[in-house]
């Protein structure tokens, strides 16, 4: 992980990753440190790799941001280097309030990058630069 999150959560990543590239198995051992670590936003964030929400999307100059499908059916753009997320729940409970390290969203981006569930999907260097503008767009 290239972000800056507290090292009890990204040993956790690792740990999941490393048993994801060992066995393939599912996140059950590790479903109540996941919930004691990343809160209510755990479970969701499973059910969003589960559904296979989550798309890598890259341009041929290697920027790379992630889209997830949420719940709602609504698209939102993350981005792992800084855990930063466009959905309103970022903003809000993890912006604002402090009440938790990330959303489900960008929790879904870290689980799937470690279980190997990203979709991947590569576009042009217009096309990502039109996604990233369009979420500007949707703010203000």
């Amino acid at each position: 992980m290239d972000s800056t999150l507290p090292a009890v959560a990204e040993e956790l990543l690792k740990e999941i990753k490393k048993a994801f590239q060992e066995t393939s198995h599912g996140t059950d051992m590790f479903s109540f440190r996941l919930k004691f670590i990343f809160g209510p936003s755990a479970v969701p964030a499973l059910d969003l790799v589960d559904q296979r929400s989550v798309t890598r999307v890259m341009s041929p100059s290697g920027r790379t941001a992630y889209q997830v499908l949420g719940s709602s059916g609504k698209l939102y753009t993350c981005y792992s280097s800084c855990h930063f997320c466009t959905c309103p729940a970022f903003g809000f409970t993890v912006l604002q309030k402090s009440e938790s390290l990330l959303c489900k969203h960008i929790l879904a981006v870290y689980l799937s990058q470690a279980m190997g569930a990203c979709q991947e999907l590569t576009v042009s260097e217009e096309q990502l630069t039109s996604i990233l503008l369009a979420e500007e767009e949707d703010e203000g």
